[in-house]
């Protein structure tokens, strides 16, 4: 009566890819071939899980293969991150939703008055209880949509 269609054959049936010493670079590169394929409906964090680490069964297309060391992405800036510099982006991650927060509830930005490199001020975003643990680094608001950054502007 009913018959079930065959299904095609699936990912797992393939043989698992081999893991390699990849570079930042060729992740990125794969990244932005990822973004550059997905519809536009589907955000570009579905590549993040939540310890920040990237999912590779949605890069492997990408990149044919599995990176030897773990790389991390900012959910916040979609900066991407070597194992060395993991706390980093976990603190821009923090950071930076807290600014927008503020941002929100005070429709001006959380920077130090009168600092040429406009600089966050931590004090600001504690106050209103945005931020919980003050970051030992400084960070600084770019110019594109209020973005954070933590390279001091030249």
């Amino acid at each position: 009566m009913w018959k079930r269609k065959k299904r095609k054959s699936n990912n797992r049936d393939q043989e698992p890819l081999e893991i390699r010493d990849l570079s930042i670079h060729d992740v990125r590169k794969a990244i932005h071939s990822y973004a550059d394929d997905k519809p536009g409906e589907v955000p570009l964090s579905v590549l993040i899980k939540k310890d920040l680490t990237l999912d590779y069964d949605l890069l492997a297309p990408y990149l044919q293969a599995i990176p030897k060391q773990p790389f991390y992405m900012s959910r916040e800036t979609y900066e991407l991150f070597e194992e060395q510099d993991r706390d980093l982006a976990i603190e821009i991650d923090l950071v930076q939703h807290a600014v927008d927060q503020y941002m929100k509830q005070t429709k001006e930005p959380p920077i130090i008055d009168n600092d040429p490199y406009k600089r966050i001020n931590y004090y600001k975003l504690e106050r209103l209880h945005l931020l919980q643990n003050r970051p030992s680094r400084d960070f600084y608001l770019t110019n594109e949509e209020f973005m954070i950054t933590y390279k001091k502007p030249e």
